[in-house]
């Protein structure tokens, strides 16, 4: 298996490898993360919310998109949108979706099921006294929330935010199956035009590790230096 393995070939194709495919998963990454843990927050503070009918809906959807497999929803975005856009506005054909866009949009909704459930933990874990010792100080809920319970809970889970982060990176290279060019997507086209499938496959696969292992050990380093607030 190893007695014909070309090097060459990896190292003739990490300029485009690196500057193209893993900017792009990156990307996609640190913005899935971002947007998906801003619709986490809104989904964990639904969640938590005594007003009917907001804990139903996001629970629904908490545990609706939470019961679907990755990649069907890509597939559903991908291919479903374009025709219900049509729909919406009437047009003639379907409506191109630019990928990158589809994908974000993906990612975004599909992870901020998982960092809503991150965030809901993390406000449950704040003792109560702090919410009414807000409430006595004259705050609002909304004040309470953005001064008090918010910043706590962040500081206590951004090492699982983070963690789950380094999981949505592994995740991003399902995008491959719809041959947009992310770190895997071309390291396959390099190999399937250059027959050396077995050589870019490995690469990517130790790039993924080497990567995924170092934001671990960042993790793990990150959790042992911050205080869980009682």
């Amino acid at each position: 298996m190893f007695s014909n393995f070309d090097f060459q070939v990896i190292i003739d194709a990490l300029p485009y490898l690196f500057l193209q495919g893993m900017v792009f998963t990156l990307k996609l990454t640190i913005l899935a993360a971002i947007f998906g843990t801003l619709f986490g927050t809104v989904l964990a503070l639904m969640r938590l919310s005594g007003v009917w009918p907001l804990p139903q809906i996001a629970g629904a959807y908490v545990n609706f998109v939470r019961s679907l497999p990755l990649l069907l929803v890509i597939f559903w975005f991908f291919f479903l949108v374009p025709f219900i856009a049509q729909k919406m506005v009437g047009s003639p054909r379907p409506i191109p979706i630019d990928p990158f866009l589809t994908a974000l949009i993906t990612f975004s909704l599909f992870e901020a099921v998982f960092f809503s459930e991150i965030m809901r933990a993390g406000i449950q874990s704040l003792p109560k006294g702090q919410v009414a010792a807000g409430y006595a100080l004259g705050l609002s809920y909304t004040q309470v929330m953005r001064r008090i319970v918010l910043p706590q809970a962040f500081r206590n889970m951004l090492p699982v935010l983070l963690t789950q982060t380094i999981v949505l990176f592994q995740d991003t290279s399902l995008v491959y199956v719809l041959s947009l060019n992310d770190f895997l997507g071309i390291a396959g086209k390099i190999g399937q035009r250059d027959g050396r499938l077995t050589e870019m496959y490995i690469f990517a696969a130790l790039v993924y590790f080497l990567i995924s292992f170092a934001a671990s050990q960042a993790v793990r380093r990150l959790q042992a230096h911050t205080a869980i607030i009682r």
